[in-house]
């Protein structure tokens, strides 16, 4: 069977789930986005501060930068428009405003792509030694080529994004499993409208964010001297 092909419904959407998993040997559980140094210089404290920074990136950074990108990117896998979707990836990783996340979005972009080779998606194939690749980028490629809507597509990859945020928050502070799962059932509570702000985002000029805060402690971890994540 060519698992590669377009299949939509159910199977499409267990497809989407078989990437959201944090066990997905993609290595996105190693980076902490800059959330390691905000533990560390006490910017984040509790499960209340992971929420509050963990909820703002989502809906002022992710809404605003990955989840249209991500949106635009579909829509150019659907035309076979794949001098569309580099132009996009390229955006994406300019847009990434450290070192660290740079890497971060390179290394796991080319996992995702090998991943997805080995599914059967031949597309992806180049994207594994691309300097450029980023993860919303195969996600796009995923969801089109496996019948599924932008929208739903874009779920799935701020889902995972999420998971493996708290992820990092469990193995960071000190809370508990099930203070985790309160925070990531927070999360997925501001998801839709945050994915919903986003797909309404195709005027190009209104894409893009700043989070200082997370640039700060992203590029201050770069040389934290003791530290459990890669970013």
């Amino acid at each position: 069977m060519n698992t590669g092909a377009e299949c939509g419904g159910d199977a499409g959407l267990l497809r989407l789930l078989q990437l959201t998993s944090p066990g997905l040997p993609v290595g996105a559980f190693a980076y902490s986005q800059g959330l390691e140094y905000a533990v560390q210089t006490d910017w984040v404290r509790d499960a209340a501060g992971a929420e509050a920074w963990l909820g703002g990136l989502l809906e002022h950074g992710l809404s605003r930068l990955d989840v249209p990108l991500l949106n635009l990117s579909h829509g150019a896998w659907l035309s076979g428009d794949v001098e569309r979707v580099s132009y996009y990836a390229r955006w994406l990783h300019a847009a990434r405003e450290t070192h660290e996340l740079q890497q971060e979005d390179v290394h796991v972009g080319r996992a995702l792509a090998r991943c997805l080779t080995a599914l059967g998606l031949d597309e992806a194939e180049r994207w594994s030694a691309c300097e450029y690749a980023t993860s919303a980028t195969l996600f796009a490629l995923a969801g089109a080529k496996w019948g599924l809507s932008a929208r739903v597509t874009a779920l799935g990859y701020t889902m995972a994004w999420a998971q493996n945020q708290v992820s990092a928050v469990l193995r960071l502070l000190p809370v508990g499993q099930l203070a985790g799962q309160r925070l990531l059932s927070a999360l997925m509570e501001r998801i839709p409208g945050a994915v919903d702000d986003g797909l309404g985002r195709s005027d190009e000029q209104d894409i893009g964010f700043v989070a200082l805060a997370q640039v700060l402690a992203s590029s201050l971890h770069e040389t934290q001297y003791s530290r459990l994540f890669r970013s």
